[in-house]
């Protein structure tokens, strides 16, 4: 994206640290996207369940964006604050010069599945829950540390602290180590509704207190950029550098979720989705995080592979882009409403596709995605819709729960590249029988952005946010494809519950790596 021309005013950047990349994104005050770059790293899935990256990509990825940024705003206006964001639970061990000692390992690595039980056995769900507003399951960074101590000792006794992916481009940038409350709830070593560390969840499973960084609100200035970075990007050195928060909770920040009633949700390779509430919820199922709104907790659950699944079929299907895979997916619709045997019976018309693609879930390690229901009368285009239609019946079931457990929505809103199929929008608004908008802008780079303004006393988000609703795009549920899509989400839910599309983990000891022998 060129940067704007329309005069020079003072902007605001948000670095983003993302699953397939780094990005930094530079607003204006009122929330206009000025301009964006973007530098892509790859994903290492050496096993099935295991998913890492190379931690310096992190950081070298943000300072290629930042310096790409700061080029292309040069004549629209001086940067006059960076928010921080990415990715979380994702973490790396370093050692005391805050240099890897291995590799990083992924919200979506599910290899610490056994750690994650015996976590839960010792201490108990519920109390787990109580204390941090989590239930440990592999997607968490403690039981990740854990199995690390017991198949990598070498790594685990060189470590010195872990840290998330937004820690270590913070510490690029300013040299401090540190993180906030969202990335340390994420460990599910951190008391929620304390707001620190629990020294005696550490002490219980062998941790020292300092194998991680002091946690800091959301919205504080952690330090000004550095003069060595500032001048690698052509900045002002002291910039203001605010923490920030993981990117779910930016993103439901910048879509505008400061109160209960409304869900956000995070669409990229993955979704969040996230709602407000101003006590945590008894439910064991929901996570909780500290939130960047004082006296208010948000809460999360998730799909690890929804905007990677659209990836995915694009790629084996044969498309040339994700709005031929839509087309195609139109297509279908229109032919499925004049097709009799269709309307006699929905399920006819297309299998149902669980795209649950990443070797496990975030609570649910063995799950695996399938088609069910696929027939030789089902073609190309029946195959396109049934895959679109997944993603939204995965995020449809995720809001279902949170409803359950006492955060019901009265509107879902969707950021990111999950925001641009017009056809997700309204099968999301059917099934759901809700209203959907869909964000112009990724609300986490936004909500990041307007954070850091806010805690540089540059202004108010209110404005910038309020703006951005405006021109959401909305999708109004209809009452006859409510009907079909509420149909096709009770079997969906039967689905992802059967055993077809469950997976039995290889045991522990089979999952260590190959070594090399000495």
């Amino acid at each position: 994206m060129r940067a704007s021309t329309k005069g020079r005013r003072p902007l605001v950047a948000a670095i983003d640290v993302g699953t397939t990349g780094a990005r930094a994104v530079a607003y204006e005050l009122d929330g206009t996207a000025v301009a964006e770059e973007r530098h892509p790293y790859r994903i290492a899935t050496p096993r099935p369940g295991w998913a890492e990256q190379d931690a310096r990509d992190w950081s070298d990825g943000a300072l290629i964006a930042l310096a790409r940024l700061s080029a292309h705003v040069s004549e629209a206006g001086p940067i006059q604050a960076i928010g921080l964001t990415g990715q979380c639970p994702t973490v790396v061990p370093v050692n005391g010069r805050a240099e890897p000692v291995g590799p990083g390992l992924l919200y979506r690595d599910n290899r610490a599945a056994e750690q994650a039980a015996r976590m839960r056995a010792t201490v108990g769900d519920a109390e787990f829950h109580r204390r941090t507003g989590h239930v440990p399951e592999a997607f968490h960074i403690g039981p990740k540390v854990l199995w690390l101590r017991e198949h990598e000792p070498e790594i685990f006794d060189q470590a010195r602290c872990y840290l998330q992916p937004r820690d270590v481009v913070l510490h690029r940038l300013t040299g401090l180590l540190a993180t906030d409350e969202t990335h340390a709830n994420a460990t599910v070593f951190y008391d929620l509704v304390r707001r620190s560390w629990d020294t005696e969840l550490l002490a219980t499973f062998g941790l020292g207190s300092g194998l991680f960084p002091a946690a800091l609100p959301s919205w504080h200035v952690a330090a000004g950029l550095a003069a060595d970075v500032a001048a690698a990007v052509s900045l002002p050195a002291g910039i203001p550098v605010v923490v920030g928060a993981a990117d779910s909770q930016c993103a439901a920040y910048g879509a505008g979720l400061v109160g209960p009633g409304v869900t956000s949700e995070m669409a990229g390779a993955s979704s969040c989705l996230n709602s407000i509430v101003t006590a945590p919820l008894a439910d064991i199922r929901i996570t909780h995080y500290s939130y960047l709104v004082p006296d208010c907790y948000c809460t999360e659950l998730g799909v690890n592979t929804t905007g990677a699944a659209l990836d995915w079929a694009v790629r084996c299907l044969g498309y040339a882009s994700h709005a031929e895979l839509a087309a195609d997916a139109e297509r279908h619709v229109r032919a499925a409403a004049n097709s009799p045997s269709a309307r006699a019976d929905p399920a006819e018309a297309a299998p149902l596709f669980l795209p649950y693609l990443g070797d496990g879930e975030r609570d649910d390690a063995s799950l695996r995605g399938a088609l069910v229901g696929l027939s030789e009368r089902h073609d190309r285009r029946a195959l396109a819709f049934a895959i679109i239609e997944g993603v939204a019946l995965a995020v449809a079931a995720v809001v279902e729960v949170l409803a359950g457990a006492g955060s019901p929505a009265t509107e879902l809103r969707v950021g990111g590249g999950g925001s641009r199929l017009p056809l997700a929008g309204q099968l999301k608004a059917d099934v759901l029988g809700l209203p959907v908008r869909h964000l112009d802008v990724d609300p986490a780079g936004l909500g990041a952005a307007m954070l850091a303004a806010r805690s540089a006393g540059l202004g108010s988000a209110d404005d910038a946010i309020a703006a951005v609703l405006a021109r959401a795009q909305r999708y109004l549920p209809a009452l006859e494809a409510t009907r079909r899509e509420r149909a096709r989400l009770a079997r969906f839910i039967l689905a992802r519950a059967g055993g077809a599309v469950h997976h039995e983990l290889a045991p522990a000891e089979d999952l260590s790596p190959a070594r090399e022998q000495k």
